[in-house]
């Protein structure tokens, strides 16, 4: 099938996924106990906070995504928060006070990233461009090209900056000059959810999370395969049952690569061997959330779980915002936060997985995966505006 068929199946996939309601999805997207509405966002619940979330500063990152499904999110390094949007460029801020630091005016459609590394800050656009900005001052150092959009945000290190496109692609450039060192392909299933997520570098790997349900790792130097997993194998009787996306950056911690997929898998693995260490029944798209000795992943119900990094067991499971399009989950301090398709950040005790704090960054959705540096949690709606909080007693 075209590539242009496959992102029109994804679009409509997300559609799906939106409106909840559909015949199409009511089967293996409902979750959370039958209330009547098995395809309604359940409705939040009163609750007694255990800690305060004290929203400190907002502001505006541009007109945001709006309905494009890119799951655009800040990022944040050496004090600074870095957003871009669709429609305002790219746009910094003091991450303590919100102050505007600098502005890059674009026309283009600023759709992947910022990855922020190295003094550089890079974007990707939806029509395959990469832009690469000085990250004190702005100043444009180089522009690139890919061959498909950019929802993924470019990550810098090892020096060069690595693009994932949403054609399978993964790109590495020459971090000084822009030039392109290498690509590496991998066939993308004829269905797939819209969007995906960074590589994650490793000492001399490259680690890419794939739409059919596996992890590949790459040599940095060249992005000849090392070795390829699958974290869930995408079976089932029509392409909407064989959905296993890997969409949420891999997390390396230590020598161990962490994964998950829309299949409900996660897996842990060696990662310089691709050996598989153990593997959970409980998993998401999106990203994990990582702490001391736990991993937190929220999904495709709108579950959000706790699995024992050692070991994957369960450690606990919270139903209560099932079918609200939840965010994947971050950790800030002993809590775990996700957001809402309305705009509601929600945080979860670590221990335990009761709903401790709940705080609004606005009335539009929250797709992408809010950051938190140095006590703060940073969220950006898909309307471009981004909220700062911190917890409080």
């Amino acid at each position: 099938m075209p590539r242009a068929s496959v992102l029109r199946n994804s679009a409509v996939l997300l559609c799906a996924l939106a409106l909840g309601g559909c015949s199409t999805v009511k089967g293996w997207f409902a979750g959370g106990k039958d209330d009547g509405k098995p395809n309604e966002p359940a409705e939040l619940t009163d609750f007694t906070p255990s800690v305060t979330a004290s929203k400190i500063w907002s502001a505006q990152a541009g007109k945001g995504e709006g309905r494009a499904g890119v799951r655009q999110g800040p990022a944040v390094a050496d004090g600074r928060v870095y957003a871009a949007a669709l429609e305002g460029g790219v746009r910094v801020f003091d991450l303590q006070t919100g102050k505007p630091v600098w502005r890059y005016e674009s026309e283009l459609r600023l759709s992947g990233g910022p990855g922020v590394g190295d003094g550089l800050v890079v974007v990707g656009g939806l029509d395959g461009e990469v832009i690469a900005l000085d990250a004190s001052t702005g100043t444009e150092k180089w522009q690139a090209k890919v061959p498909a959009e950019v929802i993924a945000a470019p990550v810098v290190g090892l020096g060069s900056v690595f693009v994932r496109s949403n054609d399978g692609h993964v790109t590495a450039f020459d971090a000084a000059t822009g030039e392109r060192r290498w690509f590496w392909v991998y066939e993308v299933p004829t269905l797939s959810l819209r969007g995906n997520d960074a590589v994650v570098l490793g000492p001399g790997y490259v680690f890419s999370g794939n739409d059919d349900g596996s992890v590949s790792a790459l040599s940095a130097t060249d992005g000849h395969t090392l070795w390829n997993l699958p974290v869930a194998q995408p079976e089932g009787r029509s392409e909407l049952d064989r959905l296993a996306d890997v969409d949420g950056s891999p997390v390396l911690e230590g020598s161990t690569l962490y994964a998950t997929s829309f299949k409900k898998q996660t897996i842990a693995i060696d990662a310089p061997s691709g050996r598989p260490v153990w593997a959970s029944q409980f998993g998401g798209a999106g990203r994990l959330a990582v702490a001391s000795d736990r991993l937190v992943v929220t999904d495709p119900a709108g579950s959000v779980h706790a699995i024992d990094k050692n070991s994957g067991a369960s450690l606990w499971q919270q139903p209560a915002l099932a079918r609200r399009l939840l965010t994947s989950a971050v950790v800030q301090g002993d809590y775990a936060a996700v957001g809402d398709y309305d705009g509601y950040l929600h945080w979860l005790k670590l221990d335990t997985g009761e709903l401790a704090a709940r705080a609004r960054v606005s009335g539009n959705a929250l797709r992408g995966t809010p950051v938190v540096a140095d006590g703060i949690l940073v969220a950006q709606d898909v309307d471009g505006e981004l909220a700062a909080f911190r917890l409080g007693q």
